[in-house]
């Protein structure tokens, strides 16, 4: 494993580590990147890595009754309510902090598309695919890894969707 995940003090984040250990257990030869400045927001991510916005995969939760749903989706778009819920026949709400970090073991601004301690339902924004390569949150709100979208959908389990507001 390379140095590149590390923080400055040679530490590496559990959250990070755990995105990591998701990428090699699923064959992927991604290496997470901890950056001095936060990714907290896809404007920020994209200025960070030096990506257009439109490549910085966002990893949405909502809830579908009980069920845990993550949107992957394009950082240039919404999601759209109306299209989420034609395509999982309910309508999602939204989660509060408390009930995002339970269900998939990160904190919002660091939502990985991978590594959850649950399950979810996951949809991939199409728009995604409009790119060779994708960068996503991974476990903090200043790690991230770069990833082509078929792949991050194929190991995210992950249902292509037109879902973008």
């Amino acid at each position: 494993m390379g140095d590149e995940h590390r923080h400055a003090g040679g530490h590496v984040h559990a959250k990070v580590e755990r995105v990591q250990q998701a990428l090699q257990h699923a064959g992927v030869d991604a290496v997470v990147r901890e950056l001095p400045d936060s990714t907290r927001s896809a404007q920020d991510a994209a200025a960070a890595v030096g990506a257009e916005v439109a490549q910085i995969a966002k990893s949405l939760v909502f809830l579908a009754g009980d069920e845990l749903v993550l949107v992957i989706t394009s950082g240039a778009n919404r999601v759209s309510p109306d299209k989420l819920q034609a395509v999982l026949g309910i309508a999602p709400q939204r989660p509060d902090a408390a009930t995002v970090k339970q269900r998939t073991g990160f904190s919002i601004g660091g939502v990985p598309p991978i590594g959850h301690t649950g399950t979810a339902v996951t949809f991939l924004d199409q728009d995604l695919l409009d790119h060779a390569e994708v960068w996503a949150a991974a476990g903090t709100p200043n790690a991230v890894f770069a990833i082509d979208p078929r792949t991050l959908g194929r190991i995210a389990a992950a249902m292509v969707a037109d879902v973008a507001a």
